[in-house]
């Protein structure tokens, strides 16, 4: 999802999207250490998301308006 559509989410739909998102990358670190994960790239964009997300949380708790 990027960062433009986020933005467009609800404080609680964003809190909702952060819990799906904290915990697909848990069930992938638990993929990843049993074995089972076959796409490891994965990963790296759930830790992406999770970042935007914060981001967004964090520009509304500053005030800021970025567009982006």
């Amino acid at each position: 999802m990027k960062s433009r559509e986020l933005r467009a989410l609800t404080d609680d739909e964003l809190d909702r999207k952060m819990a799906e998102t904290r915990q697909e990358l848990f069930n992938l670190h638990f993929q990843t250490a049993t074995g089972v994960l076959e796409n490891s790239a994965r990963l790296r964009m759930a830790k992406r998301e999770i970042a935007r997300i914060l981001t967004v949380k964090n520009e509304r708790a500053r005030g800021l308006n970025a567009s982006g």
